[in-house]
């Protein structure tokens, strides 16, 4: 078939079927078709060789829920982006001791080709090992903890940057097992019971015992009306985080079988990411207390202080130019250079004097054939989905504000340590997409400008847990990244880390 149709056309899976399914009115029952198997490579499945393309393959294996990675196997073939890229290449320079840069991934996105490079360049490696260690008396605040204290210092009250979990619970519950439980995982995640104080050097954190927390409370309605409203009543009271511990919750009874756990963490201490681990610990030690047991999960490896730690060892001094940190700044500040304070678009109503802080969401479908369109585009400039929708935006801002200096901010996970999985903690950033829109270019000329603007900004994420490049060294600026072919197939997947764009 590759023989005959160009490379975005040919299709990654084959599934054979006995007969299509077909609705009442005859037409095809896409809902019932089963699921493709991405596993499922035939003829064309070459095993791993040498020990590195066995790890390189289980990485890939592992981040995109594939059964069986093949030598020969692409990363975008196989459901990767270039979001998910900056998790990958962290993980095998963890694994292999490499110093492989995100670029690299779009140059050679084989298992085959990733492995000789991370051969070719072992040793070369400088980065401290993200393990935990001895602690300081005083802790420092990570980066990402730095934003998020001046901001909440300077409108405590605010619950700008709280993070809400909401469980609907029904059937019978045990009140007790679950407050419980709720203890247990205040006491698994130190981030949970820290506050950050200042002193004459700054913020610092402060680890308190799980009982600095409050007890859940109780709070009985009977109304689905009056529960939304209770829940809204925890989740959107701020706090002050230099004396508050960052979390809350509680308990909305609807009835005797329905209830509404509410839970509110401030960003300072966990992300977007946080929520899956910290809902997982919450049902599993729930479980347990049900059991009349204490929960015993495996010890986690490292807490985020020791991450935070790790990070001020790993970044040294922002005021040294030849440390990473240095590096990290001077190449942002020549980036963002003379960028707008405003985007100046228009609006239906005045720019309030006083932000309100008020947003909305709006959901826009994509047809299938739009959707192939975009992943022709994204293919035939070897680019990725979100490239494309990256330049469409830039373009769209562009001519709403007349301005050729477009600015998107995207944000980043941050965790692409193993070590980091399971931690609750802020690890998220934001990066900064700077593009220069010219009216006369063509959209194909933006996406390659646009392409190669958000390959120096991943490689230059200064959330270095997910490093995309460990060289510490100054990032290759070469605007036309050399790609084989079958690299920059956009094949987008489900599976993405969550606070990434899909």
């Amino acid at each position: 078939m590759s023989e005959f149709l160009t490379g975005y056309m040919v299709p990654d899976i084959v599934t054979v079927l006995d007969e299509l399914p077909l609705t009442v009115n005859g037409k095809l029952d896409r809902r019932a078709l089963p699921a493709p198997r991405i596993d499922a490579l035939g003829d064309d499945y070459r095993e791993p060789a040498t020990e590195s393309e066995r790890a390189v393959a289980r990485i890939l294996a592992q981040i995109l829920d594939v059964e069986k990675v093949g030598a020969d196997d692409s990363f975008f073939d196989l459901g990767g982006n270039s979001l998910i890229a900056t998790r990958v290449i962290a993980r095998i320079n963890e694994t292999l001791g490499s110093s492989l840069a995100i670029r690299e991934l779009f140059e050679d996105p084989t298992v085959a080709g990733l492995a000789a490079r991370a051969d070719s360049g072992q040793g070369d490696r400088v980065l401290p090992d993200l393990v935990a260690g001895p602690r300081p008396d005083r802790i420092p605040l990570s980066l990402a903890q730095q934003r998020m204290w001046v901001l909440n210092q300077l409108d405590p009250g605010s619950a700008t940057y709280n993070i809400p979990l909401a469980i609907r619970l029904r059937g019978d519950l045990d009140t007790a097992a679950l407050a419980a439980a709720v203890g247990d995982i205040v006491e698994r995640h130190e981030s949970l019971r820290t506050v950050y104080p200042q002193d004459e050097q700054g913020p610092h954190q402060k680890i308190l015992g799980a009982d600095a927390v409050d007890a859940l409370t109780t709070v009985t309605v009977d109304s689905e009306a009056e529960a939304f409203a209770a829940v809204v009543e925890v989740v959107s009271q701020g706090f002050d985080v230099a004396t508050e511990v960052p979390v809350r919750g509680g308990l909305v009874s609807i009835g005797s079988d329905d209830h509404v756990l509410a839970l509110v963490v401030h960003h300072i201490s966990a992300d977007g990411a946080s929520l899956p681990p910290l809902a997982r610990d919450l049902m599993s030690a729930y479980v347990a207390r049900l059991a009349g047991d204490a929960p015993a999960p495996s010890a986690l490896e490292i807490q985020y202080a020791d991450f935070a730690l790790w990070q001020q060892e790993a970044f040294g001094a922002a005021d040294d130019p030849q440390s990473p940190a240095g590096i990290q700044l001077a190449y942002w500040r020549e980036r963002l250079a003379g960028v707008p304070d405003l985007l100046d678009v228009p609006t239906d109503r005045p720019r309030p004097a006083t932000p309100s802080l008020r947003g909305a969401t709006h959901v826009t479908e994509v047809t299938a054939a739009t959707r192939t369109r975009l992943d022709e585009l994204a293919a035939a400039h070897r680019s990725t989905l979100f490239m494309v929708v990256h330049s469409a935006l830039a373009v769209l801002l562009s001519r709403l504000s007349n301005s050729r200096d477009i600015v998107v901010g995207t944000p980043v996970a941050g965790r692409g340590a193993r070590a980091l999985d399971d931690v609750v903690g802020m690890f998220v950033n934001t990066l900064a997409l700077r593009t220069d829109i010219d009216p006369a270019a063509t959209f194909g000329a933006v996406l390659d400008e646009a392409r190669a603007t958000d390959l120096e900004a991943f490689a230059n994420a200064t959330c270095r847990s997910s490093a995309s490049s460990t060289r510490w060294s100054q990032h290759d600026r070469q605007r036309d990244i050399p790609c084989s072919r079958r690299c920059c197939r956009s094949r987008t997947s489900n599976r993405h880390d969550s606070n990434f764009p899909g």
